[in-house]
């Protein structure tokens, strides 16, 4: 680039010499000022990289994830960015379409409830998480999140899920402690190497783990019907998993929840 730049100096450079030399020998008695009007290209100002383990506010996390638009996933947690590896498709892409199939199947039975895959969420101004689903209320029927002017999520979803290779993940340290501080009201941790899932419900302020019952069913707290056979979600068997989905969805917890939420939207009391 410096050798490019000299060259086109020298070239510009010669070019003037050139004019001015024309005119004085058609114009001798012409004084001659020639002066270079070639346009100035800007100094451009480098945006550094993301990198894991910077400290850095949420402006300027997302000042640089903006200017690095082939990065698929950062986070800002705790304010530590970090940068994701490639996924593999058995211990992350796999348990995640499956998880995306359970929340989706409840979604779609419920309307007034919202679901995203790998979102942007703006908790605080030291956490800019992307979880890999989001189950929220609508804003519209009481929801305590929204979508801001930029097209973000913008404060808590009622249900955050990620999918995580152990138990010594971040997602159960510093992003659980974000996720319980902003009032996230349920948190689920599926733990793939170690064959878990952790269910968080926020309690007191505090998260509690929800146990499974006899059969290996939880039960959200927050979305009455959406119910979760772990034993086999962790085996992949996702017949399993919708049939006892479906059981939740004809429960009379479910229809009253849907009708709350529909009273929600008319404004209803």
């Amino acid at each position: 680039m410096i050798v490019c730049d000299r060259l086109c100096v020298i070239h510009q450079s010669y070019k003037l010499e050139q004019q001015r030399t024309t005119i004085q020998s058609t114009y001798p008695s012409l004084p001659v000022a020639l002066v270079n009007t070639s346009p100035q290209q800007p100094t451009p100002i480098s945006i550094p990289p993301l990198e894991s383990g910077d400290r850095l506010t949420r402006r300027e996390f997302e000042r640089r994830y903006h200017a690095m638009p082939n990065l698929k996933k950062a986070e800002l947690i705790e304010g530590v960015v970090y940068v994701a590896s490639p996924l593999r498709f058995e211990p992350h892409a796999e348990p995640h379409g499956n998880l995306m199939i359970w929340l989706g199947n409840y979604k779609v039975a419920t309307p007034g409830v919202r679901l995203g895959d790998n979102p942007t969420v703006r908790l605080d101004l030291d956490n800019e998480p992307q979880p890999d689903a989001i189950l929220l209320i609508d804003a519209a029927c009481g929801g305590s999140s929204h979508l801001d002017a930029d097209g973000y999520v913008e404060g808590a979803p009622e249900l955050v899920a990620e999918v995580a290779a152990s138990s010594a993940t971040k997602d159960l340290y510093d992003k659980k402690r974000a996720y319980r501080r902003n009032g996230i009201q349920e948190y689920i941790v599926w733990q793939v190497f170690e064959g878990t899932v952790s269910w968080f419900s926020l309690q007191d302020g505090e998260y509690v783990a929800l146990i499974p019952d006899a059969l290996s069913v939880i039960q959200s707290q927050v979305f009455p019907g959406l119910w979760l056979d772990i034993s086999a979600l962790v085996a992949g068997n996702m017949q399993q998993v919708l049939a006892i989905l479906q059981k939740g969805l004809s429960s009379d917890e479910h229809q009253a929840f849907i009708q709350q939420l529909n009273d929600s939207l008319s404004g209803e009391p």
